[in-house]
C-alpha cells in the first residue's frame, strides 16, 4: 500500500491550496481517510485536522479548520483531496494522510481515526507565510 500526498507549497494568508491524497494497493472508497498536520518542531503523529469515512462519507473536522478546510472523496480516481481555504500561518506544517479500513468520528469535538491507521503517506509540506 501506498499513499502519495501532494499539493503543498507556499502561499499567503488567505490563500488556497488542494491537497491530493493519491492510493495504491488500498481501495479509499472503502477506506476511512485523514489528514494529519506536523506542525514545524512537533512529533511526527501530528493532528488530525480531517477525516472522511468510507460508509456514508461523513466528514469530520478540527475546530482550528472547520469553515476553511473541506475533504472530499470523488469516487473516480482512488484519490482524496484536502480543499483548504482562507489559509493561516498557524496552518504551516507537513501534512501527510493515512488511511485504513478504520472508522472516523468525534472524540470530545476532535476528529479521530480508530483504530490507529496502518497505512501512512509521506507528507507535503504547506507553508502559510507573507
Amino acid at each position: 500500500v501506498q499513499l502519495q500526498a501532494s499539493g503543498g507549497g507556499l502561499v499567503q494568508p488567505g490563500g488556497s491550496l488542494r491537497l491530493s491524497c493519491a492510493a495504491s494497493g488500498l481501495i479509499l472508497d472503502w477506506s476511512a481517510v485523514g489528514w494529519f498536520r506536523q506542525a514545524p518542531g512537533k512529533e511526527r503523529e501530528g493532528v488530525l485536522v480531517s477525516c472522511i469515512t468510507s460508509v456514508d462519507g461523513s466528514t469530520y473536522y478540527a475546530d482550528s479548520v472547520k469553515g476553511r478546510f473541506i475533504i472530499h472523496k470523488p469516487n473516480a480516481n482512488n484519490t482524496v483531496y484536502l480543499q483548504m481555504d482562507d489559509l493561516k500561518p498557524e496552518d504551516t506544517g507537513v501534512y501527510y494522510c493515512a488511511a485504513d479500513y478504520a472508522a472516523c468520528a468525534l472524540d470530545r469535538g476532535a476528529p479521530v481515526l480508530k483504530p490507529d491507521p496502518r497505512y501512512r503517506g509521506q507528507g507535503t509540506q504547506v507553508t502559510v507565510s507573507s
